[in-house]
């Protein structure tokens, strides 16, 4: 039974790792249409970039915002001078951001070389905590509660706000949202800052867990892609329930199937899939 809630936790606190980067990998192919395959390496930079401003003695919290807004900068920057002229234009997306993925994989390679790191906790939530009869890791119980933060804010921006609402209109028919005289590229502008800022500030809360190595950022983006399908494209609800089953099935699937744990998840993708073609909490998304 322990054994049992420890999986679980795990696989929660893997989950909710999982929904910080796939939210915003939905939020950009769901209100922009555009598939960013750069999202994963936006993941790594995120981690390296805290990882060397924690090393210089920024605060952890500090240093995991300064990640995510450098990166979100990145993404801007991606998004004004590339993306924004590619409406539409699936395949260009694709090979653009592929190609990317290689520019930065190559960069991080020069700037912090091949090996392996792992991010340390806080010193406030280093060790453990008891719970009934059983002690677990204090940093992963905080990211559970950093990722149900984060969904709340998420929720709240799409479902009671202005910029929800717009969002939400987007996704419907873009063309009549601009029609109605709303500036639709630059809040694509904001959805992509924020975007890329939720897959950098998901790589260094991550390192405590998953470490970080400079190809990871391929492995990280089919894991999101599959948390998105799974959950619903466009959706923040979707996001979160995609995320903690994925990453509960690759919990258990690494405890009791340690040489099949990648095919539970596609398994569990499969099964979903075949039942609800648009995903758990999905929605038609017109590009």
């Amino acid at each position: 039974m322990m054994g049992i809630a420890v999986n679980m936790l795990n696989g929660v606190s893997y989950g909710m790792i999982l929904f910080i980067i796939a939210s915003g990998l939905s939020l950009i192919f769901g209100v922009m249409g555009v598939l960013n395959l750069a999202h994963g390496a936006f993941f790594v930079l995120g981690a390296y970039i805290g990882l060397t401003l924690a090393g210089k003695g920024w605060g952890f919290v500090l240093a995991a915002l300064a990640a995510g807004a450098a990166v979100g900068l990145l993404g801007l920057v991606l998004e004004r001078v590339f993306l924004g002229r590619l409406y539409k234009q699936v395949n260009e997306q694709v090979l653009l951001t592929l190609g990317l993925v290689y520019i930065y994989w190559n960069a991080i390679l020069w700037i912090w070389g091949p090996k392996s790191h792992i991010g340390k906790a806080p010193l406030a939530l280093q060790g453990d905590i008891v719970l009934t009869s059983f002690s677990y890791p204090l940093y992963r119980l905080w990211i559970i509660l950093i990722g149900l933060a984060i969904f709340a804010g998420l929720w709240f921006l799409e479902e009671r706000t202005r910029i929800g609402a717009i969002m939400r209109a987007g996704m419907d028919d873009k063309q009549m949202t601009t029609g109605l005289g709303i500036n639709y590229p630059l809040f694509s502008s904001f959805v992509f800052f924020l975007g890329a800022f939720l897959g950098g500030l998901a790589g260094f809360l991550g390192t405590p867990i998953l470490g970080i190595q400079p190809g990871l950022s391929m492995d990280i983006l089919l894991i999101a892609i599959i948390v998105i399908v799974v959950g619903g494209v466009g959706h923040v609800a979707g996001a979160l329930l995609g995320a903690l089953l994925i990453g509960v099935v690759d919990a258990f699937g690494k405890a009791y199937f340690p040489d099949f744990a990648l095919f539970t998840v596609y398994l569990a993708m499969i099964v979903i899939l075949l039942s609800k073609p648009s995903g758990l909490l999905g929605r038609r998304v017109n590009s």
